[in-house]
């Protein structure tokens, strides 16, 4: 089994891509990707735009090849768009990519629901029924029934687990369940996985309370202790603060938990954590969104990673 983590918070951009290949299978979990439109009042530095336009071209180079695409829900981060922001991925450069592609969908719930629409959105752009496969296990994949999208009863909705296994070895993507509900982890763990990709808590939110986290933290324990490896990322990883508390945990775990970045051997890019940090290092001159948006602009003068620039520790 070979596990690439394509996009994700410490990779730069917002989202939980992961290629799973396994013999003749290339499995995409999530193509999706967003930059957080906005924060701290601004929306994304331009080299974090740079950043997110060369995931959305390895997503797309990626899925040409692609066996079989899963999507664990229909948030902007994690699916193609109809009508995306010129920071996600438009589905309609996807469309000939997954004409042979076998897709397996979480149920996207009730069709009035603007987000739940993009489930029914993108069908209609491929042209093909995509399967609802929640509690279902085909050949070396199993997943999940719907799990909460953080809290239990939160207003986020639900998303779905993937289980992928290859002779003895076994992945899980778990998705955006951000550590906040004790039967999700019991669900993983009773898959018994070897390796584990699981979004960390939202501690850039002022309302997540002192309780939540404290249950994060547990949980996040609980599936290090019975893992072989634990990436822990997306949501946490908005922050400084997210960092810390990744990097405490590493320690107080014996090195076990990771971020993509460090599973992918890459250095660490937490573009969005470091926004204000990066408009005051590389000032962005004005009107350059708007010529982004309009195609007047690219990212040229932004695209390679400056070796000596004074990244936050």
């Amino acid at each position: 089994m070979q596990i690439e983590i394509i996009g994700t918070e410490s990779l730069g951009v917002r989202g939980l891509c992961v290629v799973v290949t396994v013999r003749d299978r290339k499995i995409i979990i999530d193509p999706g990707v967003a930059l957080g439109y906005r924060r701290h009042g601004k929306l994304p530095h331009p080299f974090q735009v740079a950043v997110g336009a060369k995931i959305r071209e390895k997503i797309i180079e990626s899925l040409k090849s692609a066996t079989d695409v899963v999507i664990s829900h229909y948030h902007g981060d994690h699916i193609p768009l109809v009508n995306p922001n010129p920071y996600q991925l438009n589905a309609r450069m996807v469309i000939e990519a997954c004409r042979n592609t076998r897709f397996w969908c979480k149920d996207p719930g009730d069709a009035s629901d603007k987000i739940s629409m993009r489930y029914y959105d993108l069908s209609r752009l491929l042209n093909m029924e995509l399967p609802i496969v929640e509690g279902q296990k085909n050949g070396l994949m199993t997943f999940s029934g719907p799990q909460p999208h953080g809290e239990k009863d939160g207003v986020l909705g639900m998303v779905m687990m993937t289980r992928i296994q290859d002779g003895k070895e076994v992945f899980v993507h778990a998705s955006d369940i951000q550590l906040l509900y004790d039967d999700s982890i019991s669900h993983i763990l009773n898959w018994k996985p070897d390796i584990v990709l699981v979004s960390g808590p939202p501690l850039y939110l002022s309302y997540l309370t002192s309780e939540q986290k404290e249950r994060a933290h547990y949980n996040a324990v609980r599936l290090a202790g019975s893992v072989a490896t634990l990436i822990i990322d997306h949501h946490l990883l908005r922050s400084e603060e997210g960092s810390r508390w990744l990097d405490n945990l590493a320690s107080s775990t014996g090195d076990k938990v990771i971020c993509a970045a460090d599973f992918m051997g890459c250095r660490r890019l937490f573009l969005e954590a470091w926004r204000d940090y990066l408009y005051d290092k590389m000032p962005v001159p004005e009107g350059w969104h708007k010529a982004y948006a309009n195609g007047d602009v690219d990212t040229d003068d932004y695209g390679e990673i400056p070796v000596k620039f004074p990244y936050p520790a």
